[in-house]
């Protein structure tokens, strides 16, 4: 058995070592000289090991009353370590400052730099589906089988997509509370294929050339605001994403250089994006410009020239031109573009980069973005202005193929 002389008299070797004291307990030796109690037992067929702290901090007499204090739990069924650890998740959870996952979200949604429309979704996703069950219940206290019931809900309403953005909300929730030191798990983590895969709905376009030319043709026939006329006029020819275009500032244009920059806090994937503009989108801007270039907003709102126009301005002219939403929509100009240029044989990176997608190499990304093949994407835009011209009149245009330097 161990003394305090023996302890005192222990030094580090080339290795770790152990020395026995009694029924399991052992002082380690490690290299570095610091002298640590060992409790050494067996639990369910597996040896164990439990830390009983380090010597003389833990002096010899109280290493063999934590011992027996271990002993006596092995001989309830209890394992030590296991005890040991679920006592100092206690401990820190007991510590951690109670936050309530309404709380948490709303953090979590004011630290996002994001487009407007874009929060606002978000804030409904929140509003909608999770707050009713879980805004004011503590967040750590909320378990993989709490959330999935209150998914179910949505999901038992036929809501499939709702329910999986509400998944991935409340996903990103739990793990910012995590990193705040609010909350120890992410609950979603093993929700993974719980909820049923909801199908996916691509946005309707048009693609076939006569009825691109039938759609150009009612556009040049729609009786509505002029605002929305020119909307309807410049999609096809600029091919952004929707919110992308009606919250389109006249500063970001340069018609005498037939540039449009978008800054990159407009932009989904948050990079600076230029749009090389055609001579028949500057006549359509420089038109416009003469009603609303005193404000801010190219397309701005009914109600007021202090906002752009509505996100539903675009579906709802192209609804009353009669395209029902499986027809057309107005993020199905950016479909038509991208399938007929591919077509025509245009070099698919420059399509991409003009469609403004996300960049693989996030480094070349980074500094070459916006300007990436900007000569060849000035000639398309125009070659394709001109082959929407040619479908608008009728004309037998059936392809329009990459035009040389």
């Amino acid at each position: 058995m161990l003394t305090d002389a023996k302890l005192r008299a222990l030094k580090p070797r080339a290795a770790l070592y152990r020395v026995a004291d009694s029924d399991g307990l052992a002082v380690e030796v490690p290299v570095s000289g610091a002298l640590r109690w060992r409790y050494r037992y067996r639990f369910a067929g597996k040896a164990k090991m439990l830390s009983l702290g380090t010597y003389p901090t833990v002096t010899l007499a109280q290493a063999r009353l934590r011992r027996d204090a271990a002993r006596a739990q092995l001989a309830q069924g209890i394992d030590p370590s296991a005890h040991k650890q679920a006592a100092k998740e206690s401990q820190v959870r007991a510590q951690m400052p109670v936050r309530t996952f309404r709380q948490v979200a709303n953090v979590w949604l004011s630290r996002q730099h994001v487009a407007e429309v874009t929060a606002n979704k978000a804030r409904w996703i929140f509003d909608r589906f999770l707050f009713p069950d879980l805004g004011e219940r503590p967040v750590n206290d909320i378990g993989s089988r709490e959330l999935l019931d209150t998914l179910r809900k949505t999901e038992e309403r036929g809501l499939l997509d709702s329910a999986n953005r509400a998944k991935i909300k409340a996903g990103q929730v739990f793990r910012f509370a995590m990193l705040e030191g609010w909350a120890e798990g992410d609950p979603t983590a093993s929700l993974r294929g719980a909820l049923k895969t909801p199908k996916v709905k691509h946005n309707a376009a048009i693609v076939d050339p006569l009825k691109v030319g039938e759609l150009l043709r009612a556009i040049e026939g729609f009786s509505g605001q002029f605002v929305t006329l020119c909307a309807l006029k410049l999609a096809p020819l600029v091919f952004v994403r929707p919110g992308e275009l009606r919250q389109a500032q006249w500063s970001e244009f340069d018609l005498e250089g037939a540039i449009w920059r978008i800054p990159a806090t407009r932009m989904k994937m948050k990079a600076a994006h230029l749009v090389p503009l055609s001579e028949q989108a500057v006549a359509i801007l420089s038109e416009l410009h003469a009603m609303t270039g005193q404000g801010d907003f190219v397309f701005p709102g009914l109600r007021s020239a202090s906002r752009p126009m509505s996100e539903n301005t675009v579906n709802a002219a192209l609804r009353r031109l009669g395209y029902s939403s499986d027809e057309m929509t107005g993020h199905g100009f950016r479909s038509l573009a991208a399938t007929r240029l591919n077509e025509m044989g245009w070099n698919a990176d420059a399509i991409e980069r003009q469609l403004a997608h996300a960049e693989s190499n996030k480094v070349r990304e980074a500094y070459t973005h916006a300007a990436q093949y900007l000569d060849e994407r000035k000639r398309m835009m125009q070659a394709w202005a001109d082959y929407l011209d040619g479908l608008r009149s009728g004309a037998k245009v059936i392809a329009i193929h990459r035009k040389e330097a």
